[in-house]
């Protein structure tokens, strides 16, 4: 009885054990204006993210070209938290559409491979870029 109790258990899927991850998106923090806290986000695949509004005017959407081969791009609507379950493995980009050219954004790393800043598309406002620079040079002085 226990061998099969233990066979059964072992074919549940993993998102049973899937963690669910809150980031907030602010006016201001430490960091400056416009951020999403954390700014830097580890999970595992099929690990849930909720996006919730803790300042009005923002939203929470995909960036062009910083979707993980296989993701699903996703926008949110302005003032409203999102929840989305994030399976494939890689770098997501994400901004507040509205802010994006203020530089909020965030990056959320699913999986064992950290951020780089290789995974950057040239395609970027400057004060995006910027953010990303420094989100991924805190992330590294955090090691």
């Amino acid at each position: 009885m226990l061998k099969r109790l233990i066979l059964l258990l072992s074919l549940l899927p993993f998102s049973a054990m899937a963690e669910t991850h809150t980031v907030k998106m602010l006016n201001r923090n430490a960091t400056g204006p416009m951020p999403f806290e954390p700014g830097y986000l580890h999970v595992q695949p099929g690990d849930t993210v909720t996006f919730v509004d803790a300042a009005p005017g923002h939203n929470a959407a995909t960036i062009d070209g910083m979707v993980p081969e296989g993701g699903q791009a996703f926008i949110g609507n302005i003032d409203e938290a999102i929840e989305v379950t994030l399976e494939a493995e890689g770098i997501w980009g994400i901004k507040c559409s509205p802010h994006y050219t203020m530089g909020m954004v965030m990056l959320i790393q699913v999986g064992d491979r950290p951020a780089t800043e290789a995974d950057l598309p040239e395609a970027l406002p400057a004060t995006a870029r910027q953010r990303f620079l420094d989100i991924l040079s805190q992330r590294v002085t955090d090691i």
